[in-house]
């Protein structure tokens, strides 16, 4: 364990100040991009029967999601009422209180450990991956999916679906995000941390993790998702799927 599991850290207290933002944004049907990708997410998993943890479980979406696929799922978050929601809409067997890099289980716990978009929201990347491999069985996955770190890392020079990607800065190096969106009367706060592709990998392979599969997966377009027609030309997200090397 790298920490007290019971603490909070500055990343959890952003979450914790926003939670109810959060739910509200992510429960309103095609308001957040995940619905877009729902689909296409669940195939990328694959169904299955195993013992699965899913890191960062925020309300409880991605839990929810490997309990349709068949997985036994234990959901974990340092978020109070992030559990809370979670536990509203039945997303997992078991519930836990724990930061991503202090998890309270033991060694090889899971057959299956999901990241769904939390490693942004990390101060200690490798220090969270280290923890996932730790339980992760030997023949385990691995299941991560970031904001791509191309996007991550600039912005758009308009927001039509044929704006252009700028580059703000470096593309190199770790920086501080924050970004305030307002929607359909709607408003989150999101910040976190943005990496180069090969931070990621080099945390990765320092927690002694292999990456077997990658995808950078397109939207669903419908007329009612216009809002998210720009990243049927550049990739949203990043998934992967890692072993122990």
């Amino acid at each position: 364990m790298t920490s007290d599991p019971t603490s909070q850290t500055p990343d959890s207290d952003h979450w914790a100040r926003i939670a109810e933002d959060w739910i509200t944004w992510v429960r309103t049907p095609d308001h957040d991009a995940f619905w877009a990708y729902r689909s296409a997410l669940a195939e990328f998993i694959g169904s299955g029967s195993g013992d699965a943890l899913d890191v960062g479980c925020g309300e409880g979406r991605g839990a929810r999601l490997l309990t349709e696929l068949g997985y036994r799922v234990t959901a974990a978050d340092p978020v109070d009422r992030f559990l809370e929601a979670a536990r509203e809409l039945d997303s997992a067997e078991t519930y836990v209180r724990a930061p991503a890099g202090a998890l309270p289980f033991a060694d090889g716990r899971f057959d299956l450990v999901m990241a769904y978009n939390v490693l942004m929201d990390l101060d200690d990347v490798p220090g969270a991956l280290a923890e996932m491999a730790r339980v992760l069985r030997p023949s385990g996955r691995l299941i991560l999916s970031v904001v791509h770190p191309i996007v991550e890392q600039g912005d758009f020079d308009g927001r039509e679906a044929t704006a252009g990607l700028v580059m703000q800065g470096s593309y190199f190096g770790r920086r501080r995000f924050e970004d305030k969106v307002s929607r359909a009367g709607l408003n989150m706060h999101f910040a976190g941390w943005s990496l180069p592709l090969e931070g990621y990998f080099a945390a990765l392979e320092a927690a002694g993790l292999a990456v077997r599969t990658l995808r950078e997966p397109k939207p669903e377009l419908t007329a009612d998702r216009a809002h998210l027609n720009i990243w049927g030309r550049f990739p949203l997200f990043l998934w992967m799927t890692a072993r122990k090397a």
